[in-house]
């Protein structure tokens, strides 16, 4: 079983279906049993939805700024 900073560091290819079958099993049985990961799973879920909406609108700066940090964060 994976733990929360490997099931972490594969949920945006999670999202994207670009996991391997093995990947994609572990990280789905880790959400199961993990409250905190389906919340960043909710929130990345969430997240593509905004992106998509907003994708033909300029983000002030303040706004790209903050993202761009996030995803550094994150290991993008």
């Amino acid at each position: 079983m994976i733990d929360c900073y490997q099931a972490l560091r594969h949920l945006w290819n999670y999202l994207d279906g670009t996991v391997d079958t093995a990947d994609r099993d572990q990280v789905e049985a880790h959400l199961v049993r993990c409250v905190r990961c389906c919340g960043e799973l909710n929130f990345a879920v969430e997240l593509r939805r905004l992106l998509a909406d907003c994708r033909f609108q300029d983000l002030p700066d303040d706004v790209h700024h903050r993202l761009n940090q996030t995803l550094d964060d994150l290991g993008r």
